[in-house]
């Protein structure tokens, strides 16, 4: 996001907050896995999807409000904590057919880029680290404003979106169909939902 991106040098394109909201909220952020939803959607059997997420993850933000594009963010996954509604497929997914997570237990992003778009959309880059292979992933969020919660807390809170092909980071699984086609879409949807909460 905007909010998001590691420190950027490059100050001759970086652009002002659009939302004066913002100016008032440079900090460093935690993110809150209990209010917060990091989710995926996959095509199965070229006919449904199939929707997921998980349970366990830790992230920290440092917006800068007034040059978003000096915002950053960091975001640890525990891949055991991937939940599909099913025991059978969640366990699937664990396995060295997907992210084999005994050898590979986090999946980790790192800004490094933070874009201001105009209005509450903003867009941030960085690496998506999943099986050991670092590729960019460019995430779409849009900005839902800052609350204070009855414990006190000050809180902002994000939407965002992005695809990927699930192939460049070696997940290559699938089987075929007798109708044409395969059960897996290479293409997934990732989600986002995030409320984070002001560090004093």
């Amino acid at each position: 996001m905007g909010i998001f991106g590691r420190k950027n040098t490059d100050t001759t394109s970086a652009p002002a907050a659009t939302n004066p909201e913002l100016a008032a909220l440079t900090g460093t952020y935690t993110v809150d896995p209990s209010h917060t939803t990091i989710g995926f959607v996959a095509r199965h059997a070229m006919v449904t999807n199939v929707k997921g997420g998980f349970q366990e993850f830790e992230g920290t933000l440092y917006l800068d409000g007034s040059d978003p594009s000096k915002s950053t963010a960091s975001i640890d996954v525990t891949m055991d904590s991937i939940e599909t509604g099913s025991a059978d497929r969640n366990g699937h997914l664990k396995s060295s057919d997907f992210f084999n997570t005994e050898e590979h237990p986090k999946m980790t992003f790192r800004s490094t880029k933070a874009e201001a778009l105009g209005g509450d959309d903003y867009r941030i880059t960085g690496d998506l680290t999943i099986l050991g292979t670092t590729k960019p992933l460019t995430i779409n969020l849009e900005f839902n404003g800052v609350a204070k919660d009855p414990f006190g807390n000050e809180r902002v809170g994000f939407e965002g979106k992005a695809e990927i092909l699930r192939s460049e980071w070696g997940l290559t699984w699938n089987a075929a169909l007798e109708t044409g086609g395969v059960l897996v879409s290479d293409k997934i949807k990732l989600v986002f939902d995030i409320s984070a909460i002001k560090q004093a």
